[in-house]
C-alpha cells in the first residue's frame, strides 16, 4: 500500500468502514525479518484494525453449535460451582494438609452443599466432669499450698533481697568493722530498725572478728535475733465469751486492707462456730459498703449498713444495739480509712469510740490497727498517732507479699511492743493466719522450716 493510502492513527485505531484492514505480504519483507513462527498481533505492537477478524476465529460455545458438551472440561475444577462453598487451595488453612482440596464435581450444578456430620455430643453432668478432670492426668489443678509455702512465697522479695546482700558481704571476706557496718546498713534498708540491726551485727561479730563466716551462718543468726524480738508480741486474738457481743473495731489508713481483713476474720470466726455480725462503718465509700456485703453473703454473716455519707458513729451505735438484741458473739466494725496526721478525721474516730461506750463502757473490747507492710517506716507514725485516737490493742500486718522491706514488723515490735495477731500474704481467705514468730523469722531470713 502506498504511503498516501495508509490510514492515520485514528483510522488504525477504529478502522475504516467498508475498507478491509491491510495485510502485510511476506514477499514484501526481507527474509531476515521473517520469524521462525508467525507471531500473533498481541505479541508486538497491538493492531486494533484486525480485532474484528481475530474475533471471527474464536470458536462458538458448544451450546450454540449443537455439539455435545464434554464430561470433563480442562480447568473446570478451578471454577466455583453454584450451591457449593468454595474450597481453599491445597495446603492452606481450613484444608487437610495431607491431600489438599478435593476437586469439585461439575456434573451436578444445583446440588446442595455438603456439610460434614457433627460429632455426637452427649450431655454430661458438669459437676461429675469437673471432678473427673480434676483427678485425671497431669492437667489436674495443683493442690492448695500450706501456710508455710504461702508465707515463704509471699515474703520471697524480702528474703531474696537480704540473701543477696548477705552473700555479697560474707563471701570470701574476713569479718571486720567495715563488713559489720555494711550488714547494719542492709538491715536498716530492710526496715528492721536501728536497734535490731545493731543487735544482729553484734551477734555476728561476737567471737568471729577477723575470721571468716559463711552467709548461711549469718542468716541463721539473723533468724534467731528476729525470733527473739518477735516472740513477745506473737499473741493470738482472744475472744472473751463473757462479753457479748465482743466488739472489734478496725482502724487504719486508706488502702491498708481493713475491709478485706474484716471479711477474712469473719470467715475464721464463723469456722470456729461463733455468730458474727458486720458493721459497714466506712460510709465515705459506697464501694466499701458493697464489698463488706459481698463478704457477708460469702460467709453467711449479717451486715448492718446505711446510706453513703451517713454518720459512722450513729451506724456503729445501731450495729451494737442490733448485735446485743440478737445475742451475737462478735461484732466486727469497719471504719473509713484516714490519714493519721489529719486532726479532723482522727476526731471522728474518737467520736465512734465515745458513742460505743454509751452502750457498753468497755467497748470496743479490741481495736485492731491494720498496717500495710509496703509503707515501710511510715507504719511507726501510724501506730503512734492512731493509738492516741483509739485504744489500739493489736496489729494486723497485710501485704507482706508486696514489699522487699518486711522487716518493719521487727521495728514495730521493738518500739511499741503491741501484740501482732495476724499477718497477710495475699488476697485469699487462707492468706490471713495467726502470727508465729519462728515461722516469720525463718521465712524472712530465707531458711527452711525446721
Amino acid at each position: 500500500m502506498a504511503s498516501e493510502e495508509k490510514p492515520g492513527w485514528f483510522g488504525r485505531l477504529f478502522g475504516r468502514k467498508g475498507q478491509p484492514a491491510p495485510e502485510d505480504k511476506p514477499e514484501d519483507k526481507p527474509e531476515a525479518e521473517l520469524p521462525a513462527e508467525a507471531a500473533s498481533p498481541s505479541e508486538g505492537e497491538p493492531d486494533f484494525a484486525t480485532a474484528a477478524e481475530d474475533v471471527a476465529h474464536v470458536p462458538l460455545p458448544p451450546e450454540e453449535t449443537g455439539e455435545p458438551v464434554p464430561d470433563v472440561v480442562e480447568g473446570a475444577d478451578l471454577l466455583p460451582v453454584a450451591g457449593e462453598p468454595e474450597r481453599p487451595p491445597a495446603g492452606t488453612a481450613g484444608d487437610d494438609p495431607a491431600h489438599g482440596a478435593d476437586p469439585v464435581d461439575t456434573g451436578d450444578v444445583n446440588r446442595e452443599p455438603v456439610v460434614a456430620p457433627m460429632p455426637d455430643i452427649q450431655p454430661v453432668d458438669s459437676a461429675a466432669a469437673l471432678a473427673h478432670d480434676a483427678s485425671a492426668g497431669p492437667d489436674r489443678e495443683p493442690e492448695a499450698k500450706g501456710w508455710w509455702s504461702r508465707l515463704t512465697s509471699g515474703m520471697k522479695r524480702t528474703s531474696s533481697a537480704l540473701s543477696e546482700r548477705v552473700t555479697g558481704l560474707f563471701t570470701k571476706r574476713k569479718l571486720d568493722a567495715t563488713t559489720l557496718e555494711d550488714l547494719e546498713d542492709a538491715l536498716i534498708q530492710a526496715d528492721f530498725g536501728l536497734e535490731t540491726a545493731m543487735r544482729v551485727s553484734e551477734a555476728v561479730g561476737k567471737g568471729r572478728y577477723e575470721k571468716g563466716i559463711s552467709p548461711d551462718e549469718v542468716r541463721a543468726i539473723l533468724a534467731a535475733e528476729v525470733e527473739r524480738a518477735l516472740e513477745p508480741v506473737a499473741v493470738p486474738l482472744a475472744i472473751d465469751a463473757s462479753r457479748k457481743p465482743f466488739v472489734i473495731l478496725t482502724v487504719g489508713v486508706n488502702g491498708a486492707g481493713k475491709t478485706t481483713t474484716l471479711g477474712k476474720l469473719a470467715s475464721k470466726l464463723r469456722a470456729e462456730g461463733r455468730t458474727v455480725m458486720l458493721a459497714a462503718g466506712d460510709t465515705f465509700r459506697a464501694a466499701a459498703i458493697d464489698q463488706l456485703k459481698v463478704w457477708g453473703a460469702r460467709t453467711g454473716t449479717p451486715v448492718v449498713s446505711g446510706a453513703q455519707g451517713a454518720d459512722a458513729a450513729g451506724l456503729a451505735f445501731d450495729a451494737l444495739k442490733q448485735a446485743s438484741a440478737a445475742g451475737t458473739d462478735v461484732l466486727l466494725i469497719d471504719t473509713a480509712g484516714r490519714l493519721q496526721n489529719k486532726t479532723g478525721l482522727m476526731a471522728e474516730l474518737e467520736k465512734i469510740v465515745r458513742v460505743l461506750r454509751k452502750q457498753d463502757p468497755e467497748a470496743p473490747h479490741a481495736t485492731i490497727l491494720v498496717l500495710d507492710a509496703t509503707v515501710g517506716q511510715n507504719a511507726l507514725s501510724q501506730v503512734e498517732l492512731f493509738s492516741q485516737a483509739a485504744p489500739v490493742s493489736g496489729l494486723v500486718m497485710t501485704k507482706l507479699d508486696g514489699t522487699a522491706r518486711g522487716g518493719i514488723l521487727v521495728a514495730l515490735a521493738a518500739k511499741f511492743g503491741l501484740p501482732v495477731h495476724f499477718i497477710g500474704v495475699g488476697e485469699g481467705v487462707e492468706d490471713l493466719e495467726p502470727f508465729a514468730a519462728r515461722d516469720f523469722a525463718r521465712a524472712i531470713a530465707g531458711l527452711e522450716k525446721d
